[in-house]
């Protein structure tokens, strides 16, 4: 089968085209033939080396990255039961771990995945994954989002954000969300209630009171969103990193605080995204498609840190 190696950490020319043997499925496993792929921050942070995660992939050979799929299953380990032959599914595969998405067969565990819901196709649901997970376990596993709370989500065009601005005012929230200004009616599209230009205007100067933060940005951004939280509200902070002072500025507050988030692979969480789907409640926005042979521009694109939704490459 065709699969992209990462033959070492680094550059985009690190990733390499390659024939492979197609993966031989354990009896509790199903193999997905791939439609769609799913590119985040995350792929680039491994490729280059920047993620914690890179450095329990160092000695595996093939490195394979990727762990957001959309496809359909072709085989079926004898021990698997919840699933048919030609099921089309989605998920985010293996994560924490080695996820082998960037090929077109992937061995799967039936607990990452779930139905593909009729009414979206192969690249819709593949951007379904990963963002759409963090938003989901953000306000539901390490916070508690709760029904006329205010939250305030950052980078609320980029991928995680377009989807937590969405499954938020399903959940009964008021939200306020930041972006750059060009990107003002596609935030307000989506849902929220505020709009805040993050390059002129300072959020924590004219906000307080707040319930909830979804922090995505790190940095100075960290305790300005810790200030304008009232006493016991919560933050969730997505992979941005954070310092001790910045644990004390939340401490001093009694906040409940999630210092870094990490999204973890699960059907079940899986089973709540298609169902939103279903319903036209979440709606993906995919920015950019490549082809299989374009995976470097697709990374070159979600390095630009302007990516708006999703990047899909399809095979």
């Amino acid at each position: 089968m065709k699969a992209i190696v990462l033959n070492q950490f680094g550059s985009v020319e690190n990733l390499l085209y390659k024939e492979i043997e197609k993966p031989i499925i354990k009896e509790t496993e199903v193999l997905v033939k791939v439609k769609a792929i799913s590119i985040n921050p995350v792929d680039i942070k491994v490729r280059n080396r920047e993620a914690p995660l890179a450095e329990e992939l160092v000695n595996v050979n093939p490195l394979i990255l990727g762990w957001d799929i959309s496809g359909e299953i072709v085989e079926i380990g004898n021990k698997v039961s919840q699933f048919n032959l030609g099921d089309e599914v989605f998920g985010m595969v293996n994560f924490v771990g080695h996820g082998k998405a960037y090929a077109e067969y992937v061995a799967v565990s039936p607990n990452h995945i779930t139905l593909k819901p009729q009414n979206i196709n192969h690249t819709e649901a593949a951007a379904s994954t990963l963002a759409a997970l963090t938003a989901w376990q953000a306000f539901n596993s390490y916070g508690k989002l709760r029904p006329k709370d205010k939250i305030l989500i950052h980078a609320a065009s980029g991928g995680v954000g377009h989807f937590a601005i969405q499954i938020a005012k399903h959940m009964g929230a008021y939200v306020i969300a930041t972006s750059s200004a060009a990107n003002h009616d596609f935030v307000i599209g989506l849902g929220a209630d505020e709009f805040i230009d993050y390059k002129t205007v300072q959020f924590e100067n004219t906000l307080q009171d707040l319930d909830f933060v979804l922090e995505a940005i790190g940095g100075s951004n960290f305790q300005k969103s810790v200030k304008v939280l009232k006493p016991f509200g919560t933050i969730v902070t997505l992979p941005s990193g954070h310092s001790l002072e910045d644990e004390l500025k939340a401490q001093e507050k009694n906040l409940h605080a999630c210092y870094f988030m990490s999204v973890y692979s699960s059907g079940q969480d899986m089973e709540h995204i298609a169902s939103l789907l279903e319903m036209g409640v979440l709606k993906p926005y995919v920015s950019h498609v490549f082809e299989f042979n374009e995976m470097a521009k697709a990374h070159l694109q979600i390095e630009t840190g302007h990516t708006v939704g999703k990047v899909v490459v399809k095979l």
